[in-house]
């Protein structure tokens, strides 16, 4: 917690000419202290900044130039999430907003969307509520999105890159939220000659790491690096970057106390240890343990599936055994010449029973031992197998598939087949001639997610059975996922280089199924799993 009778050492990037100014730093410290919180175990208690927090008041507002004005423009602040960096934005623009002495003030919270833009806002009006003095002396205009402060003719704006018009913004304040994912053009209009009429404005990023090397978030990083390792100088920018390297070793406690500084206070301990034993276990989850929980850049798409995990499902499956049971199908069709994926799942009809994946395969006879030189992959010997099928000529003959899964509709009760929307249009209309039930099935994140976790689940905790098809194997092996900033994944199939067809169709069947359990979506009775 802040205390005003220790003794603070300024930054190191504070100019021989400027100087420390105690009073100023304290009088904006006393502001923010007098705000209460706003959520969960910490509602309406006193907002008392963390060291943290205290150490980047004190040298935004506390260092000060020969001219009376702040020497730093621009902070900005790289830390893993839940660490407190909305609470802290909302005070500054609080603060900002009625505090500074800047007559017709113009604060702004911005973000790559509305939602995110928002958040800093959401929590501005909960501090107001909890505040007899800046109730009575600020109008919120819930609408807009807007706090007005009559007093002195200033407001407090949400501003998102949906929807923003640069002309005729004067900022003294720029808040902008998530800058890993901001948008390059708003970027530059706020950051950049919008606030030249300002004797000293305040530009506070506030962001955890991520995943984009070609984003303008990635660039604001790189300079904060450079500033930190003075390779490069810029007397208006303060950086503070709380992250753990990458060749840490990410599971040890002191590593994550570097990225993480309200460990222990707004960071449960036993939840970290939590996040970290299912980021052992699944690469995927390991990249988003390492973005969000100790602030590294990563790669976009990992490698997924771990083998070894999937080869423990490798349960003994019977084709005969699964006569007459209902189940669920998901299509992929690739273009004509390579492969076509076509995945039955079995929903358990106990508790004790597995979910059961099985697949069937087809690639052009006439392709078959060009594709086995090309892909150094054995499709010749799953073809004598029976683990995959070929059609007559040199494409796929897809009239040839859809009696096969006619057939298949007489052994199986085939309850639905999901289909990816591309390219499917005539076989999809031939199979609900046949009387099947057809779901068109989204290849974003929204549709992908949910049930690419749940495989996810259900493998580590071998709960499913696919019998160890060699074909199917080697397509979960090839996948990659990619990863959006609320941790939604799904299948990269352009990282992805090999070919994965079949677990793309594994995951929609899985979908079909799990939200029919019971004729109940397993995803509304508790929720999405977020391993």
């Amino acid at each position: 917690m802040s205390d005003e009778n220790v003794l603070f050492t300024p930054t190191e990037y504070m100019l021989p000419t400027s100087h420390y100014d105690e009073w100023r730093a304290q009088h904006t410290i006393n502001f923010i202290e007098n705000l209460k919180h706003t959520k969960g175990e910490w509602y309406n208690k006193p907002f008392k900044l963390l060291p943290w927090q205290d150490t980047i008041i004190r040298n935004l507002f506390g260092v000060i130039k020969p001219s009376g004005y702040r020497q730093f423009t621009t902070a900005y602040v790289e830390i893993a999430k839940k660490q407190g960096k909305t609470e802290l934005g909302a005070a500054l623009a609080l603060y900002m907003l009625t505090a500074d002495g800047e007559k017709g003030a113009e604060i702004y919270s911005c973000a790559a969307d509305r939602a995110q833009a928002s958040l800093i806002y959401n929590v501005a009006v909960d501090m107001i509520t909890l505040c007899p003095a800046l109730k009575k002396r600020l109008k919120v205009v819930a609408s807009q999105k807007r706090i007005v402060y009559p007093a002195m003719n200033s407001f407090y704006q949400v501003l998102s890159s949906e929807a923003y018009s640069k002309h005729g913004i004067s900022p003294t304040a720029v808040l902008f939220d998530e800058t890993h994912v901001a948008n390059r053009e708003m970027m530059n209009v706020m950051l950049h000659g919008a606030a030249d009429a300002r004797k000293q404005p305040i530009n506070f990023l506030i962001t955890t790491a991520g995943n984009d090397f070609n984003s303008i978030g990635y660039e604001l990083h790189q300079k904060a690096v450079d500033v930190l390792k003075g390779r490069k100088v810029d007397h208006t920018f303060y950086p503070t970057i709380y992250a753990a390297d990458e060749d840490d070793d990410w599971t040890k406690l002191e590593v994550w106390e570097k990225a993480n500084p309200s460990l222990g206070v707004t960071v449960d301990v036993e939840k970290m240890q939590i996040a970290c034993e299912n980021a052992r276990q699944n690469p995927a989850e390991e990249n988003l343990f390492k973005q969000l929980r100790l602030c590294i850049w990563v790669k976009q798409s990992v490698r997924w599936m771990p083998m070894h995990v999937w080869d423990e499902c490798k349960f003994l499956v019977e084709e005969h055994e699964l006569v007459g049971r209902e189940c669920y199908g998901g299509l992929d069709l690739s273009s004509t010449t390579d492969i076509t994926a076509f995945v039955l799942v079995f929903p358990p009809r106990y508790d004790e029973e597995k979910y059961v994946v099985h697949p069937y395969f087809w690639i052009p006879e006439d392709n078959l031992k060009l594709r086995v030189r090309r892909d150094h992959v054995p499709y010749d010997i799953w073809e004598k197998q029976g683990h995959i099928k070929t059609t007559e000529g040199n494409v796929v003959h897809y009239g040839y598939i859809e009696t096969f899964i006619e057939d298949l509709g007489t052994k199986f009760n085939i309850k639905e087949i999901a289909f990816d929307r591309w390219g499917a249009v005539q076989m999809v209309q031939n199979l609900e001639g046949m009387g099947f039930t057809v779901i068109p099935f989204g290849q974003g994140y929204k549709d992908m997610s949910p049930p690419t976790k749940e495989l996810m689940k259900l493998t580590l905790e071998k709960r499913l059975a696919h019998g160890g098809h060699p074909a199917l194997r080697w397509m979960m092996d090839n996948i990659f996922v990619k990863t959006d900033p609320a941790g939604n994944i799904k299948p990269d199939k352009e990282k992805s280089t090999e070919r994965i067809d079949g677990a793309v169709a594994t995951i929609m069947a899985l979908d079909r199924s799990i939200r029919n359990e019971n004729r109940e979506s397993v995803y509304e009775g508790r929720g999405i799993l977020i391993i």
